[in-house]
């Protein structure tokens, strides 16, 4: 293969590689009472997947209890009295999808930190590529090709997704400032209607008075 076909080859592996790196890995600090939740906001039609795990500084494993929930407050996964687990899912909603974390034993001594690992990964970066590539028997600079089309179609969706957000949002902005408009117009109005009756009472006033 020649040069000038390898370094396009390999330029669009790089990106392709760079363009999956969609997964977070979040460290959570619990508080000995109350919640800590984290948020993303995701499309509909988009795989996620999730492993969590606590992470404590002496040899007793504190239990904590997970909850994920929908931007509709559909409960998605929920799970008490543990140290870690996973969850996977599709998404039916598009918004902000939360995770929200608290402690089951709140007998951990004072001053030793009690933390949380959420892996956490969507879309492209949540397919298992290596059954892919058994699957259809695939390997090298093609896999890497297979993920970048992943990845472009990824982007893609998302700025259709972007645009439609947009579009709603200039929508209600329309909406809000035709409200205001006509709020401003009606009260002007009243200012006006008020100001002519004030001055009309004043002056049939005055005038039973015989100052004018």
């Amino acid at each position: 293969m020649r040069r000038e076909v390898v370094l396009p080859l390999f330029l669009l592996c790089f990106f392709a590689t760079d363009l999956l790196r969609t997964a977070h890995s979040i460290w959570l600090n619990l508080p000995p009472s109350g919640t800590k939740c984290v948020s993303e906001e995701i499309q509909t039609n988009v795989v996620v997947l999730a492993d969590y795990v606590v992470v404590a500084d002496h040899s007793h494993s504190p239990t904590f209890s997970i909850k994920v929930t929908s931007p509709y407050g559909n409960n998605l996964h929920h799970s008490e009295n543990v140290t870690h687990g996973q969850f996977a899912f599709t998404t039916t909603e598009a918004g902000n999808y939360l995770v929200c974390f608290w402690l089951s034993d709140y007998k951990h001594e004072a001053g030793n930190e009690i933390s949380v690992n959420l892996d956490w990964r969507t879309g492209i970066a949540a397919k298992d590529w290596e059954s892919v590539a058994k699957k259809e028997k695939i390997e090298g600079v093609e896999l890497e090709l297979r993920k970048l089309e992943g990845a472009v179609e990824a982007i893609h969706e998302n700025l259709l997704y972007l645009k439609d957000r947009e579009a709603d949002m200039r929508t209600v902005s329309e909406r809000t400032n035709a409200r205001v408009a006509w709020y401003s117009l009606m009260s002007l109005g009243v200012c006006i209607v008020a100001s002519t009756l004030q001055i009309l009472y004043l002056k049939r006033f005055f005038q039973k008075k015989k100052l004018i």
